[in-house]
């Protein structure tokens, strides 16, 4: 086929800093589909958009071209875009996904009807476990046509490494498509997620065990930002930036061993597919991002939801009965949920959103409560974990 076409649902901050930038970077026409009639029109009206590269070395700016939108309501004319694309990506949320998926269905149709031998390979850009068989799913229950689409349709699982820096409301107001990034580039994705050959395009990373560099990012990523958030706010509660906490020595130091203790965990779940090397090096390029002062990431911001990230297939919990299941240490793992019992930063307004709200006043009922109903670890299964809990609160607060 004569094009080069990614059709991205999302011209969000994901969207545009990081899935869009690399393929537009790697000679692809992207074309965006989004619900914000703004960001589509200035879209179409520009024709490109600037991604400002955020450092402590300094910033740097980027310009991003070939691109333009399509409103998502527009949904014959979304269906045409798919029916010629050569791949496409989503980078919209679990929310907005079965929405999208109705849209991707009728693309679809249309699609097999034009070039029924030319697979939609789909970038699932979401950090949702299993997004594939959610996906397929939601597509399939969309389609009015019988189409095989487990040769017709290849969904690509990735993980989304990417951090995106805090941008001021009057820049956005003046600017709908400027977007912050931080340098970091690389799209880990599930290399047999695909039915057509893999795009050239140079910040791809394949794998071919994908729920491995799944759970890669949660143990390590996500759990060293909660790490930084719970015992950070713990011993400096007046501290509002996360580089303001990292800087300290204990907290940086907790942070890294809690991280080390997850990525022996790690290993353990997926023998051979990492080493102790390869994974403390990415726990130290980690830890000096999450350092990056011009990111502008808040303490408040990295630590809030707690009633997901302490829930039981999420960034502590998980590592943390895997630990059991192998008899491995968690004690450090477990420190982290301890101190998320009496985490309580504020927004810029000096709010807190109602569902940690409601965490904190469950928090009064004690840790064990906690664990049996937040984090899934009743006290009959997991006595150990309860009785070590108890101490750990006791000596934080």
């Amino acid at each position: 086929m004569a094009f080069k076409k990614l059709v991205l649902f999302g011209a969000g901050k994901i969207g545009r800093s990081f899935i869009g930038q690399i393929f537009s970077r790697a000679g692809y026409d992207v074309v965006f589909i989004d619900v914000d009639e703004r960001v589509i029109s200035e879209l179409n009206r520009l024709h490109q958009y600037r991604v400002m590269i955020k450092s402590d070395e300094g910033d740097s700016e980027m310009l991003v071209t070939h691109v333009r939108g399509v409103l998502a309501a527009n949904e014959s004319e979304v269906a045409g875009e798919i029916s010629t694309c050569d791949i496409a990506a989503t980078a919209v949320g679990p929310m907005a996904l079965p929405k999208v998926c109705a849209l991707i269905a009728k693309g679809l149709e249309l699609r097999h009807k034009k070039i029924a031998d030319y697979p939609l390979d789909i970038i699932l850009a979401e950090n949702l476990r299993e997004a594939a068989s959610l996906v397929r799913a939601e597509i399939s229950k969309n389609m009015l046509n019988d189409i095989d689409l487990g040769n017709y349709l290849g969904l690509v699982e990735t993980s989304i490494g990417k951090m995106v820096p805090i941008m001021p409301a009057n820049l956005s107001e003046v600017d709908p498509l400027l977007v912050f990034a931080e340098p970091y580039n690389t799209l880990i994705l599930d290399k047999k997620g695909f039915k057509n050959p893999l795009p050239t395009v140079p910040d791809l990373a394949p794998k071919e065990n994908m729920p491995a560099w799944v759970d890669r990012k949660s143990f390590i990523h996500n759990l060293g930002h909660a790490a930084a958030a719970y015992y950070g706010f713990s011993r400096y509660p007046e501290l509002v930036y996360l580089h303001e906490v990292m800087v300290k020595p204990d907290v940086y130091k907790t942070t890294r061993d809690t991280m080390l203790q997850s990525a022996d965990i790690l290993m353990r779940q997926y023998p051979g597919e990492f080493t102790s090397e390869s994974l403390t090096e990415h726990i130290d390029d980690l830890l000096h991002r999450f350092s990056n002062k011009a990111l502008g990431d808040t303490v408040y911001r990295v630590g809030q939801d707690l009633y997901r990230k302490l829930s039981p297939e999420d960034r502590l919990v998980a590592p943390l009965k895997l630990a059991i299941k192998y008899r491995m240490p968690y004690d450090k793992i477990l420190n982290i949920i301890a101190c998320a019992m009496g985490f309580c930063a504020v927004d810029e307004h000096g709010n807190r959103s109602s569902s940690d709200m409601k965490f904190g006043e469950e928090t009064n009922m004690g840790i064990s409560h906690i664990l049996e109903n937040v984090c899934k670890l009743p006290v009959d299964d997991y006595p150990e974990v309860h009785d070590q809990a108890h101490k750990k609160i006791k000596a934080l607060f």
